[in-house]
């Protein structure tokens, strides 16, 4: 079976070439079928190019023999080619590392015209990356034989993540000193002597982040940050910690996914993050930031040398962002060949104010978020009355924001391009994104979800607001998250006509895929939200390894309302998948998921959990089945969930099989990233930038 290939810069350079050469090739998957739009092989007809090169001058006139510099000089440019374009206008970027100092924020007014395409694109040959870090020089020792290294930062820095020669470092992490108890309503009331005596190296108190791997449910790692200790009580910040224990479930008898309704009053952290008393001998690999003074602290791994390494700190939050509206919505522009890497997300992070919210999620990545989060955020009316009510839509909490992301937005493409080293979501196409293309692209190291379709904010969405016609295809999207790690590899809110196919999936601490929410009112015994959401397709991609840290995901996950009926609900097909290691479904029929065919997949070595399920109660106004309605056909199981026919829900001509020797060749061949792209299964990141010696 197909498995992630050794890392080789020759393959990544062929990769990248064959993609740039052909992105006028690609044509754009929309609802009314398809529409070529790009035109970036047909040089006679472009009206323009400009070119950047980190060794250019934004005084320069943005030509090949004179470029200009700075990414933001070539938007201005390109804002003076596009009103009325006869061919395509390219923006080439020469090979390095462009240090952004503020983000590409993009509008209508970045748009190709006349059906034509703004193409932001690697040379030939070229790696360029967009970079959102501050290199880090003038490493010591903390004196003689310390394991520890330090650095002056620029002041007032913050960041999440830290890189060092390419590769994440992890922020300073431990288990508890002591056991905490009395967990009330404002955190803990003893144990927390140790921790309260902690002080940096500055003298500053470390703003210390308890985590809880699934605290709110197998499927989650909320984190919250500590704000303060009084004696021996551990004060923690608001409003998360509120939002994480005081929020209210779906349940029939009250029972909510909070750490105070479990099993124990006293939920302990599973490990504490960012004090820099963790750090020592015993800990290479691991970084703290002295927000005191602004200084560094690293343990050095094994091979590295801290006076030439390059070491990268995330600043920005974006690398690219914005879009148009719904009137207006940014369109017809493309990105090629390039490298989106070391930004970072600061929404956990707690503030000088003394609040933070934290990552109080619910789950793939979405929180409750703001001060009156646990009582309002998207609760709507089926919560038990006892929990003051909130604000319809149902489900409506706050999707985790991506380094790159756009919203309405229309025919725009990202093709050949990698995002990695990013501390939020990598890509996220939300609201309003019609007729996308994500394809060839690379997608790990990545803190959240990988991929990002649509949100969840919009159910009954219509014309330009709805997401739909996107395709994401042949992109090997792999070990991610790495940070918040209920997040998911392909992450879909309500979306219609998108289709998510042949790509490689694997290496996921959580669900590899997942599509649809606001199942939950049917643990209420009430209709599932109410969505645009049809003609979805999942379809012919390979995934596996997953499932290797939460529990109660998939492979494939699936809530909701998918469609109107089996012919236009959500298609699972010809997925061949195998390997998970968490429990749950590897093709998995949660709550209120109604409509959905399964066709055609392979589904083995999976122990821990059946190969699909589970079947759900159809409490739908005028409902006429027992169940939500399922069809389940010709698949090959290893693991199969025992149901049968009945009451809605179709399961005819599968197969049961005891291994992947016995899925059909025609599967294997078909699933996974197609021919023209394994190039991405080969992928090396761009090289480093120099570092100047001091």
């Amino acid at each position: 079976m197909t498995k992630r290939s050794v890392s080789s810069g020759t393959r990544s350079l062929t990769w990248i070439r064959s993609i740039v050469t052909g992105v006028a090739t690609i044509s754009l998957l929309g609802a009314a079928g398809l529409t070529a739009v790009s035109r970036a092989g047909t040089s006679a007809a472009v009206t323009g190019e400009v070119y950047v090169s980190p060794t250019g001058s934004d005084t320069n006139p943005g030509t090949a023999a004179a470029p200009v510099q700075t990414i933001g000089k070539a938007q201005a440019l390109v804002r003076a080619l596009n009103q009325n374009m006869t061919g395509d206008v390219k923006v080439v970027l020469e090979d390095g590392f462009y240090r952004m100092t503020s983000p590409l924020t993009l509008t209508a007014a970045d748009s190709g015209t006349n059906g034509h395409n703004v193409i932001w694109t690697a040379d030939t040959g070229a790696r360029p990356v967009l970079a959102g870090s501050a290199q880090i020089t003038g490493w010591q020792r903390m004196s003689a034989n310390s394991p520890i290294w330090v650095a002056q930062a620029p002041a007032g820095l913050q960041t999440r993540q830290l890189y060092i020669n390419g590769t994440r470092a992890t922020r300073a992490t431990g288990s508890l000193p002591n056991s905490l108890s009395g967990q009330d309503s404002t955190g803990y009331s003893g144990g927390g002597s140790a921790m309260a005596a902690w002080r940096n190296p500055s003298g500053a108190k470390p703003q210390l982040e308890f985590v809880y791997r699934g605290g709110l449910g197998a499927w989650t790692e909320p984190r919250c940050p500590v704000a303060s200790f009084s004696g021996a009580a551990v004060v923690m910040a608001q409003p998360c910690w509120t939002n994480s224990t005081a929020r209210a479930g779906s349940f029939p008898d009250g029972r909510a996914y909070n750490l105070v309704g479990r099993s124990s009053i006293t939920e302990q952290p599973t490990s504490v993050e960012n004090a820099f008393q963790f750090l020592g001998a015993n800990t290479p690999g691991q970084w703290f930031l002295d927000q005191g003074d602004s200084k560094l602290y690293y343990v050095p791994r094994s091979g590295e040398t801290m006076g030439t390494a390059d070491v990268e700190a995330p600043v920005l939050q974006n690398l690219v962002t914005g879009g148009g509206t719904a009137s207006a919505p940014l369109h017809n522009v493309v990105f090629s060949g390039i490298q989106f890497s070391y930004a970072t997300w600061l929404g956990p992070q707690f503030h000088t104010q003394g609040t933070s919210d934290g990552f109080s999620e619910i789950q793939a990545n979405y929180q409750v978020t703001g001060a009156k989060g646990a009582a309002s955020q998207g609760l709507c009316h089926v919560p038990p009355s006892s929990y003051k009510l909130g604000a319809c839509p149902y489900g409506a909490w706050t999707q985790i924001p991506g380094n790159v992301s756009l919203t309405y937005d229309q025919n725009i493409q990202f093709t050949g391009d990698a995002f990695v080293h990013l501390g939020a979501a990598g890509l996220a196409l939300g609201d309003g994104s019609q007729n996308d293309v994500v394809k060839g692209d690379v997608v790990t190291d990545v803190s959240g979800n990988g991929i990002e379709l649509g949100n969840v904010d919009m159910p009954t969405a219509s014309g330009a607001s709805q997401t739909s016609g996107n395709s994401v295809t042949d992109n090997h999207v792999f070990d991610v998250p790495v940070e918040f790690r209920g997040g998911v590899g392909i992450d879909s809110g309500y979306t219609a006509h998108d289709s998510v196919s042949h790509n490689q999936v694997d290496h996921t601490p959580y669900t590899a895929i997942s599509q649809g929410w606001g199942g939950w009112p049917d643990k209420e015994k009430e209709a599932p939200q109410a969505n645009f959401s049809h003609d979805n397709a999942i379809s012919n991609n390979l995934i596996f390894d997953h499932m290797s840290v939460l529990n109660d995901g998939g492979a494939i996950y699936t809530q909701g309302i998918t469609g109107s009926s089996l012919a236009n609900g959500e298609h699972v097909s010809g997925n061949d998948i195998h390997d998970q290691a968490g429990s749950g479904h590897v093709i998995y029929t949660d709550n209120g998921c109604t409509f959905e065919t399964i066709t055609g997949n392979a589904v083995y070595n999976d122990p821990n959990a059946q190969a699909w399920a589970s079947r759900h109660s159809d409490y739908a106004p005028g409902a006429s089945t027992t169940y939500d309605p399922t069809d389940v056909e010709g698949n090959y199981f290893e693991n199969p969930a025992g149901y049968t026919s009945g009451g809605g829900v179709t399961v005819a001509n599968n197969t049961t099989i005891s291994g992947g020797s016995q899925v059909p060749a025609s599967i294997v061949a078909n699933a996974g990233i197609e021919a023209a792209y394994q190039g991405v299964l080969g992928w090396s990141q761009a090289p480093l930038p120099g570092v100047e010696v001091r």
